[in-house]
């Protein structure tokens, strides 16, 4: 499968079922068993992010691209604490409900900018640019050349989150497939984080902070990285 299937398929996911299912997740409202233990993951890995950027003590200074940015779980509370915020997903109903969450937290406002954009498509030089739970969706194959272009976003920082590749995960994941219905395993890809770390400095970047997030059936691996 070639990163134009590959596309095509979150594309279309996060435009149909996928929407609906993660807009719940990341919403407020009742989940079952699993989604919970993931809403409670995904928002660790936000929280993790966020309390970086606060440390920094220079939000009101900086622009951010939220790539991937989903319903705006990162990008609403970074605009919220002063940063300039440009966000985008592959997603066009995931970028208007973000619009719409945002407009109820903050009002009426162009900040966060919302867009519907795809990784390889964005443009424009940012301070930060920060892809969570978005290389997932794409093969190892395929992270190197995504990692790569978002670099060239970056003026001084960029920060990731991937699922890690080690034998237990790849274990459960396996696991996960014989189960039918609702509770089969999501198409997911792994990554090692050796070749993450060798993505980065081979665009000029080199580790500052990492973090890792760990629930039940969410694993989240976050890296920030600065330019040499």
């Amino acid at each position: 499968m070639n990163v134009a299937d590959d596309k095509s398929i979150v594309k279309d996911y996060f435009n149909s079922t996928g929407f609906d299912r993660w807009k719940r997740i990341y919403g407020n409202g009742e989940v079952n068993t699993v989604q919970l233990d993931i809403r409670k993951g995904h928002q660790k890995t936000v929280d993790t992010v966020l309390s970086w950027f606060k440390a920094d003590e220079n939000l009101s200074e900086i622009s951010i691209c939220d790539a991937g940015c989903g319903v705006g779980s990162l990008s609403i509370p970074l605009a919220q604490a002063g940063a300039k915020v440009y966000a985008s997903d592959i997603s066009e109903k995931m970028v208007q409900e973000g619009k719409e969450r945002a407009e109820q937290t903050l009002g009426n406002g162009d900040n966060p900018t919302f867009a519907v954009q795809d990784l390889e498509g964005l443009s424009g030089k940012y301070h930060t640019v920060v892809c969570l739970d978005v290389l997932i969706h794409y093969p190892q194959e395929k992270a190197a050349e995504m990692i790569s272009h978002l670099c060239s976003r970056a003026e001084s920082r960029i920060i990731v989150s991937f699922a890690p590749k080690t034998f237990a995960l790849v274990l459960l994941k396996k696991i996960g497939s014989f189960f039918p219905g609702p509770s089969k395993t999501t198409r997911a890809y792994q990554h090692r984080e050796a070749d993450i770390v060798d993505f980065l400095q081979k665009n000029g970047f080199s580790i500052e902070r990492q973090a890792m997030t760990r629930t039940r059936f969410y694993f989240s691996r976050i890296l920030e990285a600065t330019r040499k």
